[in-house]
């Protein structure tokens, strides 16, 4: 039986392992992961007052006039840093953020997520998730030149990054992160390590680990890692797909016997949702202007809102049922790609497909033929719209989205739109290589 880690362990670990210092992780707003260190004597008290640091200047967080905040961490997460020199020990605990009066803070991804699990929570239900975040190797961060050219599940000579995915699933397995499966993907130089399925908050906490892991050790083996979701023209980019299942006491909520597709009537609604509400959180789950590079077709991303069973080219993909397996009875959800703050992509998931539940929204047909083959006028006669083309179109699509408001709170919903409307407009004003290349020598 595992240990309860709670204040105690972590205090008595500390001790037992020679700990100097522990690092308190958070993420702002835009999902970039945030650390300061504790020394070993302050923690305990941490535990009951929590650390005091300044939020002004952490993204999204808050104006100077009103800048104290306090992080509180918690004991759940904590785990030695492996990377580290042998001796010298380090760990980490993520935090969550309150305000000086001990009131959550609006503007902790982490908090976003916990309201929407608590929502789930009152309505009876727990998300389990299991995404799978694809990458690229490079030989540094100057530019795209590949490790191997190496295709889908390839194994050595052409695949010689597979020591580095090795070392990579190890080290994720010391932090107490289960790994399900790694492979080479199909571009050169791409690969994914897939995580064995977890409740929500865990896996977040979960997927900001896995992100740094994955950078620490190309780093220290001399090579660039990079999550980026469209790096190279002309080849396949990194996606984030993530699988995703409701339970209840009396197990997975998604399955039945007696449905088509062993598909219960929550499941049909809660992909009902996912499908209503995709073109308004797509800004949240392809947050870059680059995301929308991935977004086209003929690069195995999805580009239209639609599901199937088995078929790869729909946006919500079901896993085809196997008798006996009725706890893995899920959807995956294929367009979000690994650039994502977690915290805020499980939260527009589970939000909206909980809104689906709640408004008993019905589920479109299946689209069984190759939606990429499918001509506009199929499209249109199949009720299947298209995700947003561009950063831009996204971004308006949330900022006029109440329920995104409702689901992240007005904090987070009106920052994230003033900075990427910000991003956007930086994008549309720069002068491209693209542009000079095609016009400066003809026009």
């Amino acid at each position: 039986m595992a240990p309860k880690m709670d204040k105690d362990f972590v205090l008595k670990s500390i001790e037992e392992r020679g700990v100097k210092f522990v690092r308190y992780w958070f993420t702002d707003v835009l999902g970039v992961l945030k650390s300061f260190a504790v020394t070993d004597s302050e923690v305990e008290t941490s535990f009951e007052e929590g650390m005091g640091f300044d939020g002004s200047s952490i993204d999204g967080f808050t104006r100077i006039q009103e800048s104290d905040m306090v992080a509180y961490p918690d004991a759940s997460t904590f785990q030695t840093l492996p990377w580290r020199p042998s001796g010298d020990g380090v760990a980490r605990m993520f935090t969550d953020i309150q305000k000086p009066d001990g009131s959550p803070f609006e503007g902790d991804p982490r908090y976003a997520l916990k309201r929407m699990i608590a929502k789930a929570a009152d309505m009876g239900y727990t998300m389990y998730v299991g995404p799978e975040l694809e990458f690229f190797y490079f030989a540094d961060d100057q530019g795209t030149e590949v490790l191997d050219h190496g295709g889908y599940f390839d194994l050595t000579p052409l695949d010689i990054a597979s020591d580095l995915r090795r070392e990579t699933v190890l080290t994720l397995e010391k932090m107490g992160i289960p790994v399900e499966y790694s492979h080479h993907e199909v571009a050169p130089s791409q690969h994914e390590i897939d995580l064995r399925y977890q409740d929500a908050l865990t896996m977040a906490d979960a997927v900001m680990t896995y992100r740094l892991v994955v950078k620490e050790v190309a780093y220290s083996n001399g090579v660039y890692a990079t999550f980026m979701p469209k790096p190279i023209q002309g080849i396949n980019g990194s996606g984030m797909h993530v699988h995703q299942s409701l339970f209840t006491k009396e197990g997975n909520a998604f399955f039945d016997a007696d449905k088509p597709g062993h598909l219960s009537d929550v499941a049909r609604h809660y992909i009902a949702g996912l499908l209503k509400y995709a073109p308004e959180f797509c800004a949240i789950t392809n947050p870059l202007v680059n995301s929308y590079k991935r977004l086209i077709p003929g690069f195995e991303a999805p580009v239209y809102v639609s599901w199937a069973q088995a078929n790869r080219s729909a946006m919500v993909r079901v896993p085809l049922y196997k008798p006996g397996k009725e706890a893995a009875t899920r959807l995956e959800l294929r367009n979000p790609d690994p650039s994502a703050n977690p915290y805020l992509a499980f939260a527009v998931m589970l939000g909206a497909g909980l809104k689906g539940i709640e408004e008993k929204l019905e589920l479109m047909p299946e689209a069984t033929n190759d939606i990429f083959e499918m001509t506009p006028q199929e499209l249109e006669d199949a009720g299947i719209k298209t995700l947003p083309k561009d950063l831009g179109e996204a971004i308006a699509l949330f900022e006029g989205s109440e329920t995104m408001k409702e689901i992240l709170g007005d904090h987070i919903h009106t920052f994230y739109s003033a900075n990427k409307k910000a991003e956007w407009l930086d994008y549309i004003q720069s002068v491209t290589p693209w542009e000079l290349d095609r016009y400066l020598s003809v026009i």
